[in-house]
């Protein structure tokens, strides 16, 4: 039963802001660092939340939903820019922290 192994890893969601990226080729890629991160530090790879330029912060919100109704306690970002990129006048990160009681971590952190 191969599938039973991803049942047993906690959960880990992710976030991109697409329009920090340049190509479909650096978001595929950036899909894969996180997709390996998870791997690495022992999670499940769920979903990867992207947002798109004519429909942010559709898909934030989406993971915030999903956060809560999964019970989701980390989701990782590829870089923190992906969040501070949302707004201007607070800090996204800590918010959503404190807001969800999720952590969130940095992909490119790790070595």
């Amino acid at each position: 039963m191969s599938g039973d192994t991803d049942y047993t890893r906690p959960l880990l969601l992710g976030y991109i802001l697409k329009h920090l990226l340049m190509t479909d080729g650096e978001l595929a890629d950036l899909k894969d660092q996180l997709e390996e991160f998870a791997k690495a530090e022992g999670f499940a790879m769920g979903t990867i939340y992207v947002d798109e330029t004519d429909t942010t912060p559709a898909a934030f919100q989406a993971l915030i939903e999903a956060v809560n109704r999964y019970e989701v306690t980390t989701v990782v970002l590829p870089s923190r820019l992906h969040f501070d990129a949302l707004a201007v006048t607070h800090d996204v990160r800590n918010t959503f922290e404190r807001a969800t009681g999720t952590r969130v971590v940095i992909a490119s952190d790790t070595p």
